[in-house]
C-alpha cells in the first residue's frame, strides 16, 4: 500500500493556527478566572455576615469544653455553665441582645470543636483553644484577642519525688490527641534528649481518669487545665503541677474567617472586659461611672451623644455597660472563674493588666 503522508502546513499558516489557539484559550482562562472571582464574591458575601444571622436567630451559639474544664467552661448539676470561657460567650450575646442569657452552648470534644466551627454548627468557638499559625491559616478560622495566655506543663504525684519536668526522663504521659500539647510535648523531650512513653487518649476525661489511676507518670495540658484537672483527682492535695512552661499557648475565641464583622463583635467584646478594668469600671458601679467627666469612659459607656462606636459595630449605643453588667471586667472575671476567688487559685501572671506586669492590653476605643 502507498504510504500515507500528512500534508504539512505551511509555516505562515501553522504560525497564524498556533496564535489563534493561544488567544482562545487564553481567552478561556480569563473568563474562567473572572468567573471564579465572581462566584468567590458571591460565596464570601452568602457566608460572611454571621453578626446579622445570630440576630435574625435571638441567639449565640457557642462552642465551649464538653469535658467540664473548671474555671473556663462547665455545667454544673442544675445544668447552668460557668467559666472565663463562658463569660465570653455571655458577653457577646450581651453586647448584641443586652441580654447574657440568650447563648446556647454545645459541648465540644477537641476532636470535634473545628469542624463545629467550619460546619456552621456554632458562631463562635471559645473552648481553651490556642491560636496558631496553621488553625489561622489551614483550618479557615480567625483569631485576635486572647483571653487567656497560658503554656504547656506538667503535673505529677508529689510521692514521685519529681521537682522539674527535667527529670521526667523516661516517664509515661498521659496526653489528649487533638491538640498542639502532643507536638510540644515531643518537642520539648528531644530538645533535651530525653525519652518518654506517649500514653494517648482522643478524650479529656479519658486521660484524666487514667493519670488518676496510675497509668502514666506524669500528664501533659495547658498549666491552666492542670489546675482545674487536679481538682478532678481522688486527692487533689496528692498531685502537684510543674514550675516549667514549655510552650506559648494564646489561648481566645475564634471564628469562620472572612467574617469581619463578626470578628470585631467578639474581639471587642473581650477588649471591653479588659478596658473596663483599666478604667476601674465594675459590674457594682458600671451605673455611676456613666456619669464621669473622663471623655474616654464617657465615650466607651455609649454617654458621648456624637460617639458612633456601638454603631460601626453594629451594636447598640451602650453595648459595653450590658456587657460589664452581665460579668463585670476582665479582672472580676477572671478572679471569680480562675483567681484567688476560685477553688483554682491562679495568680494573675501575664494576664495581669499590662500596666501591671502582664499582657492584657484594650486597644483604645474611639
Amino acid at each position: 500500500m502507498p504510504r500515507r503522508f500528512r500534508k504539512t502546513p505551511t509555516p505562515g499558516k501553522q504560525q497564524n493556527d498556533n496564535e489563534q489557539r493561544l488567544l482562545n484559550m487564553a481567552k478561556t482562562i480569563v473568563a474562567a478566572l473572572v468567573g471564579a472571582a465572581v462566584m468567590g464574591i458571591g460565596a464570601s458575601a452568602a457566608q460572611a455576615d454571621t453578626l446579622s444571622d445570630v440576630k435574625a436567630k435571638g441567639f449565640v451559639q457557642c462552642g465551649v469544653n464538653g469535658s467540664n474544664l473548671a474555671g473556663f467552661g462547665a455545667q454544673d448539676s442544675a445544668g447552668n455553665w460557668a467559666g472565663l470561657d463562658i463569660d465570653l460567650c455571655k458577653a457577646v450575646a450581651a453586647a448584641i441582645f443586652g441580654d447574657a442569657t440568650k447563648v446556647k452552648y454545645t459541648p465540644l470534644s477537641a476532636k470535634d470543636r473545628f469542624p463545629a466551627l467550619q460546619s456552621g454548627e456554632i458562631d463562635m468557638l471559645a473552648r481553651n483553644t490556642t491560636w496558631s499559625t496553621s488553625r489561622d491559616s489551614q483550618l479557615g478560622f480567625d483569631f485576635r484577642a486572647v483571653t487567656y495566655y497560658d503554656g504547656q506543663g506538667f503535673m505529677v504525684k508529689k510521692e514521685l519525688g519529681v521537682k522539674s519536668a527535667l527529670e521526667l526522663n523516661g516517664a509515661s504521659v498521659c496526653v489528649q490527641s487533638g491538640t498542639t500539647t502532643e507536638l510540644n510535648l515531643a518537642d520539648y523531650f528531644r530538645s533535651h534528649n530525653m525519652e518518654f512513653k506517649p500514653v494517648v487518649f482522643e478524650a479529656q476525661d479519658e486521660a484524666d481518669a487514667a493519670y488518676n489511676a496510675g497509668r502514666c507518670d506524669a500528664y501533659t495540658t495547658d498549666a491552666s487545665g492542670l489546675y482545674s484537672i487536679r481538682l478532678k483527682m481522688t486527692n487533689p492535695d496528692d498531685h502537684m503541677v510543674l514550675p516549667e512552661i514549655i510552650s506559648k499557648e494564646p489561648l481566645g475565641a475564634a471564628v469562620r474567617q472572612n467574617d469581619s464583622k463578626w470578628l470585631d463583635v467578639v474581639s471587642w467584646s473581650h477588649y471591653a472586659l479588659v478596658a473596663a478594668e483599666e478604667f476601674g469600671i465594675t459590674q457594682a458601679n458600671v451605673e455611676e461611672m456613666k456619669k464621669s467627666d473622663n471623655p474616654d469612659i464617657k465615650r466607651f459607656l455609649g454617654e458621648e451623644a456624637d460617639s458612633t462606636i456601638g454603631a460601626d459595630l453594629g451594636l447598640p449605643s451602650d453595648w459595653a455597660v450590658q456587657i460589664i453588667k452581665a460579668v463585670g471586667n476582665y479582672g472580676e472575671s477572671f478572679e471569680r472563674n480562675v483567681g484567688q476567688g476560685s477553688p483554682l487559685k491562679i495568680d494573675r501572671g501575664l494576664n495581669a493588666l499590662w500596666n501591671k506586669g502582664g499582657l492584657q492590653y484594650a486597644p483604645p476605643i474611639r
